[in-house]
């Protein structure tokens, strides 16, 4: 894997990591709020085996530069576009998305759809289940879990993150590099910052799940367990997966019974085999 820092338009640098090398588009792989860029390392590496691809930090995790601004849905979308334009990537590219990073790449889309080979949405955030009441709730829990950070609670945060365990195909060097810039106050500040934006940026996360995804292979990954504080939202959250599916012109859901929201990091050979198989339709 090759690391790099690259410079988006108004200076800020991003930490970028691209791996692999062969035909067809790039996969480009967007992480969910909390979550550097390492966290898809393991499925990054595999999927790096047959095809090129890219993860990075958004603002304020890991290696990239904090952002000034707010860090809206439109914002962040804005940073994709602006370090995909200065990696001088603006073919067709492969999105997939876990969680926040769901939205994130759905806005790309919408807004470019010419630019989109296909998108793989792994238990991605939806707006039915993204009410101000949990926003508010999500902006706390990151407030909490700086200052747990900053107390040298790494180890409480990586159990409370993994809670469900790990697969065991990620090996335990790739587990202490995606907590290296994960359980950190820095990253903790960071998922804060976008958590406060999660009620503001609802109206457009609305508008382009109404318009949908451009006419590509579309996959939605959901979780089948049904986590702690789940019970109620889980059903509900994969039926309106579903229902984006079935509107999708080439939509499919695939719901991964044994995992939980963090379907990367417990069942990532779904993941891989979903991207591999998205890959095969637009070859």
């Amino acid at each position: 894997m090759l690391e790099k820092s690259v410079t988006l338009p108004d200076g800020r640098a991003i930490r970028a990591v691209t791996a692999g090398d062969g035909p067809g588009p790039l996969v480009v792989f967007e992480a969910g709020m909390s979550a550097p860029g390492s966290s898809w390392i393991h499925t990054q590496r595999e999927v790096g085996a047959r095809c090129r691809t890219l993860s990075y930090d958004r603002a304020g995790y890991g290696g990239s530069d904090v952002d000034p601004h707010d860090r809206t849905l439109d914002r962040i979308a804005g940073d994709l576009t602006a370090l995909l334009d200065a990696l001088g990537e603006t073919g067709p590219v492969v999105l997939v998305g876990h969680s926040w990073g769901g939205p994130i790449i759905r806005v790309f889309a919408d807004r470019h759809p010419h630019r989109v080979a296909g998108v793989v949405f792994v238990d991605a955030s939806l707006a039915e289940i993204m009410s101000t009441r949990n926003a508010k709730v999500a902006a706390r829990f990151f407030t909490l879990m700086a200052l747990v950070a900053r107390m040298g609670g790494k180890g409480l945060i990586k159990r409370q993150t993994f809670r469900n365990g790990l697969s065991p195909e990620i090996s335990a060097a790739d587990v202490e590099v995606m907590t290296r810039d994960y359980a950190t106050a820095r990253a903790m500040k960071a998922a804060g910052r976008e958590a406060l934006q999660i009620e503001a940026s609802l109206p457009l996360l609305r508008r382009v799940q109404e318009k949908g995804t451009p006419d590509v292979p579309v996959v939605y990954l959901q979780a089948g367990l049904v986590e702690r504080g789940m019970t109620e939202w889980r059903p509900l959250f994969n039926r309106y997966a579903a229902a984006l599916a079935d509107a999708a012109p080439r939509g499919e859901l695939v719901v991964v019974e044994d995992a939980g929201h963090l379907i990367p990091q417990e069942s990532p050979e779904v993941v891989r085999d979903t991207i591999f198989r998205v890959m095969e339709l637009v070859a």
